[in-house]
């Protein structure tokens, strides 16, 4: 459905919701129920932000966000609510471990490793863990040793703390998954952060019981899209906001060379993208420096399909880690049956950055080299490969989720949920769980549209 091709209700607006994404959706239909008249007003043609349909072989497939845990209560939820079933992950077999140029197999979460480097990954998970309890759920930045832990970087503390090579790759590969970064980039206590957030290690890097526990049969975008049928006539797509005006009665949003005119306003896109859009009323200096310094993940989500998925018949799972090759994790994409065979895998941090600037062909022979590396020459020949760059994505400027340099979370990170005057932030970004994940973009949504309307209008 096109929803700009409906017309916008007439009236007096009470809230502009600026991002068309789980979080500015969630936030549009909670203030509709709550009797708000609302508008969204999103910059793409599609809704769905992080969240996107892709088609490979006449199979639909997520090009964003699609994983979901069984603690991710409101994703869930959710999707009951419109329709959309969940099945697990396949995990039948052995996971493979690319390391120093050579591929093993095991069997569980956590990859093959000398034993002295298994047993000091036992001793970081708990270090780990009882650190991250240590952060206030709303307000990391106050932990009693948040200054030292943010004065690092993720590689600074690993460099001090790692002793055996194979725990360091594998905290450096965890880092590079889950936050699309370098560990070099990421304060040590935006990783904390981002742990609690999602439940500690076992719980993110899971399949079973963990946050790649189940897929949504037909793709996760259909989420978004049935919320989006639930505001038709209240959406504007192809409606980038150039410029906000606020003044004591309201808000107003200039977009698509429209002026829209509302009490109040919630920003759910990135804090990077807001750090572009013209505000008549400068926001406070703090909101402004958190804006500018969070830079999105970098990551290319790739998709590959065969004729059959051959790696099952050899007793694995199609799942991969690797601390050696750029397309560094790898999860089986097929359905039900043997008929088609489709991988799915990422290429992160810096090794993202680098494949970008490949020409398709090149970055095509990349996967394929360190697909055959991994599971040997039958990968060689695909029936088709899809790519989702999200680094060259206008209006993500990156994936999963905006991380913190050391300095940045304890300088500025009091003012993530913090109102400026009329103007409210939603996005995964600043949610309190689940940060980076669908999960937490439909917090967000949940804790602006409160905010909003608690207020004295």
């Amino acid at each position: 459905m096109n929803y700009s091709d409906k017309s916008p209700a007439e009236g007096p607006l009470d809230v502009i919701v600026v991002g068309a994404g789980f979080a500015g959706l969630k936030a549009a239909l909670t203030l509709k129920l709550a009797g708000k008249r609302v508008r969204v007003l999103e910059a793409r043609d599609r809704v769905g932000g992080r969240s996107m349909p892709g088609e490979i072989c006449g199979q639909v497939i997520d090009l964003g966000g699609q994983w979901v845990g069984p603690e991710q209560h409101l994703l869930l939820a959710e999707a009951r609510d419109l329709g959309v079933a969940t099945y697990p992950q396949y995990t039948r077999g052995a996971s493979l471990l690319s390391r120093q140029g050579k591929v093993s197999s095991y069997h569980g979460d956590i990859p093959k490793l000398p034993l002295l480097s298994l047993l000091e990954l036992g001793l970081l998970e708990r270090r780990w863990q009882r650190e991250m309890r240590s952060l206030p759920k709303d307000a990391p930045w106050t932990t009693a040793r948040a200054g030292e832990w943010d004065a690092e970087s993720i590689e600074s503390w690993i460099l001090k703390h790692v002793r055996t090579a194979g725990a360091r790759d594998f905290a450096r590969t965890l880092t590079r998954a889950v936050l699309c970064a370098e560990p070099r980039q990421v304060s040590y206590l935006c990783f904390l952060n981002y742990l609690r957030q999602g439940g500690g290690l076992e719980t993110l890097i899971g399949t079973e019981g963990g946050a790649q526990q189940d897929k949504f049969a037909g793709g996760a975008w259909q989420i978004p899209s049935r919320m989006a049928e639930r505001l038709a006539g209240d959406i504007l797509l192809d409606a980038p906001v150039l410029a906000v005006e606020q003044d004591d009665d309201g808000v107003t949003v200039i977009a698509r060379g429209e002026r829209h005119r509302a009490r109040h306003l919630i920003m759910a896109v990135p804090p990077l993208l807001a750090s572009r859009i013209h505000f008549n009323a400068a926001l406070p200096s703090k909101r402004n420096a958190l804006n500018e310094r969070m830079p999105m993940g970098s990551v290319i989500k790739i998709h590959i399909a065969y004729e059959r998925p051959f790696w099952r018949q050899r007793g694995l799972n199609g799942a991969v880690v690797s601390t050696d090759r750029h397309f560094n994790v790898v999860f089986d994409q097929s359905l039900g049956d043997d008929s088609l065979g489709v991988l799915v895998g990422f290429i992160d941090a810096d090794h993202a950055i680098a494949a970008s600037a490949l020409g398709e062909e090149a970055r095509r022979q990349l996967v394929i080299n360190d697909l055959v590396h991994y599971f040997g020459p039958e990968a060689a020949q695909p029936l088709a490969i899809v790519e989702q760059d999200w680094t060259r994505e206008t209006w993500s400027r990156g994936c999963y989720v905006a991380h913190t340099a050391p300095g940045v979370m304890t300088s500025f990170g009091d003012v993530i949920r913090q109102p400026c005057g009329r103007i409210h932030w939603a996005g995964t970004e600043t949610a309190t769980e689940w940060t980076g994940y669908l999960d937490g973009a439909l917090q967000s949504g949940l804790r602006a549209a409160g905010e909003v309307v608690a207020r004295q209008w």
